[in-house]
């Protein structure tokens, strides 16, 4: 039995750790109450594993991991991204991602932890951009991890006891370990001991035992987490307990589906086979459309592990319902079932872009917040200073009048009024007397400087890779529906709850989205995802409105 370390994604370690979070990791340890001799996580003592326990109490893995930092997102984001298996093996930056992914670790992203080391402890990439491999720093990060009681890190550390990856090998440690980490809400240690505890009869030699019932509720709630690994595991499970009765296969079905929602290769695949075959599981029909595009969805998954497909039933819909047209280009079909994001709004005006002569800046480009002149223009040694009226402009930019002496309201009001001026050097400022009176004192020209462009918007690393797509159209108001009413308008809906919910943070992600046909009902989380969250207390609003 070979167990590798599950991670989000193949990624690069970070090899300058941070020192203080290296030290805390050496300090803050647990001591053996015999010999008051420090004893690393890596060693900690742990509960014999039990294959005949008789409850498990579910719990997830975002209820017991630190707060995700919005930077530290980004970064860990962006590591994946120029690590994707969508780009050629030479081409992926793991030193770049290192640095990256360093800088969330930083921040406690434990994502980004993870996968420092998990590509660590054996080394990863092609020169150059490869990292060397550092099994002992990669167990030190775990370690780090498990102090901080991120279930993943408990998961990870079982995998290294059973391959001797860094520490000295023992399965029975390992065991140890993967069920401490999925009763702290591990999916990926939920969906290996629940497939190992799901079969009919005891072979601890290969690796499984005759405890079914514990087995499903571990894999219902890794399922319940969006962990693709455990649709495969439950629905195929599923199948082999009552493979004749058409409920069990109707079930087995909705939860491969859903497993390929999650990004699973292997469900993709097995439906593939499924539709192009005679099986219960489809009724023994044979449908060779659909089973060309969960062909081609698990094709574009073993390329990119990261992709999600929420809105799948926009183009590929299980029986009964007529698969929707579709123009047999692989990206179409992938772009269909991606997350969407609402297309962002077109810029606002920037200030200067709609007025005129002089005082026009272009859309897009504003003064600078410190005034530079451009630098051909400083080689003789002049100094930026304010100009009297009359004078000509020592410097190409934009001017802006100001009385010298404002006084009085009606001379702060003509102050207001103005806007910065264009005027090339050399050029004589503009007379703006007209209206002012000599009591009202001399005008002074002050230099604000030469326009600069305003950076584009900041784009989620996700859109950046292709892991999102922007709407094609956004609707044209806000349409919202309660989950226990009909759809009102075909679409690509976004559920939510309410933020104070303890389940929020199942159900509030862009990946739960769904292509919803105008009259039929919305997924319902107690029963489509395993979630206990009742229909009347989601929120869906339309994302994108399915075209005419």
């Amino acid at each position: 039995m070979n167990r590798l370390p599950a991670l989000e994604h193949k990624g690069s370690p970070c090899l300058g750790f941070c020192r203080s979070m290296l030290c805390f990791l050496l300090v803050t340890v647990t001591l053996n109450a015999c010999s008051m001799k420090p004893t690393l996580p890596r060693n900690m003592a742990l509960k014999t594993f039990d294959p005949h326990r008789k409850d498990f109490i579910c719990q997830y893995e975002v209820n017991n991991v630190p707060p995700i930092d919005a930077q530290a997102e980004a970064w860990f984001q962006e590591g994946l991204r120029i690590t994707s298996r969508d780009l050629p093996p030479k081409q992926r930056n793991y030193p770049k991602a290192v640095e990256l992914w360093q800088q969330a670790a930083n921040k406690k992203h434990w994502k980004a932890m993870m996968n420092l080391a998990g590509v660590l402890i054996n080394g990863d990439g092609f020169a150059p951009y490869e990292v060397a491999a550092n099994p002992e720093r990669a167990v030190q990060i775990v370690e780090q991890g498990m102090l901080l009681g991120i279930p993943a890190a408990f998961d990870l550390m079982g995998s290294f006891h059973q391959n001797s990856a860094g520490v000295t090998g023992d399965m029975s440690r390992a065991y140890g370990f993967w069920e401490l980490a999925a009763d702290k809400g591990s999916p990926s240690a939920q969906t290996f001991l629940g497939k190992a505890l799901s079969a009919t009869y005891d072979n601890p030699h290969e690796g499984f035992w005759g405890n079914r019932k514990i087995g499903l509720k571990m894999l219902e709630c890794a399922f319940a987490q969006g962990y693709g690994k455990a649709a495969l595991e439950l629905g195929t499970t599923i199948i082999g307990t009552r493979a004749e009765l058409n409920e069990d296969n109707g079930r087995a079905l909705r939860v491969l589906h859903e497993g390929v929602k999650m990004g699973c290769e292997e469900c993709a695949n097995f439906l593939s086979s499924s539709f192009d075959d005679i099986q219960p599981l489809t009724h023994n029909f044979i449908d060779t459309a659909r089973s060309d595009r969960y062909r081609a969805l698990g094709a574009a998954l073993y390329h990119n592990p990261d992709l999600r497909f929420p809105n799948l039933d926009k183009i590929l819909p299980l029986p009964p319902a007529t698969l929707p047209q579709w123009d047999s280009k692989i990206e179409s079909l992938i772009n269909a079932a991606k997350p969407v994001m609402p297309a962002p709004p077109p810029p606002a005006a920037t200030p200067g872009a709609n007025l005129s002569g002089r005082a026009h800046i272009p859309q897009g480009w504003v003064l600078p917040k410190e005034a530079m002149p451009l630098a051909a223009e400083t080689s003789d040694g002049r100094q930026v200073t304010s100009q009297y009226e009359s004078t000509t402009a020592r410097f190409s930019g934009y001017w802006l009048p100001q009385l010298l002496s404002p006084r009085t309201q009606e001379h702060r009001l003509w102050d207001r009024d103005q806007v910065p001026q264009q005027y090339a050097r050399g050029e004589p400022f503009a007379d703006l007397r007209a209206g002012l009176t000599q009591n009202d004192g001399r005008i002074m020209w002050h230099y604000m400087g030469v326009p600069q462009q305003v950076p584009p918007r900041a784009l989620p690393a996700q859109l950046l890779g292709g892991l999102w797509r922007v709407a094609l159209v956004n609707p044209a108001a806000m349409t919202l529906c309660n989950g226990a009413e009909p759809c009102p308008h075909s679409g690509v809906w976004q559920p939510t709850i309410p933020a104070e919910h303890p389940l929020k943070s199942l159900v509030n992600w862009r990946w739960r989205q769904a292509a919803v046909v105008q009259g039929q009902r919305f997924p319902e989380p107690d029963k489509d995802w395993l979630i206990a969250v009742d229909s009347h207390l989601v929120t869906w609003q339309l994302i994108e409105a399915a075209s005419a």
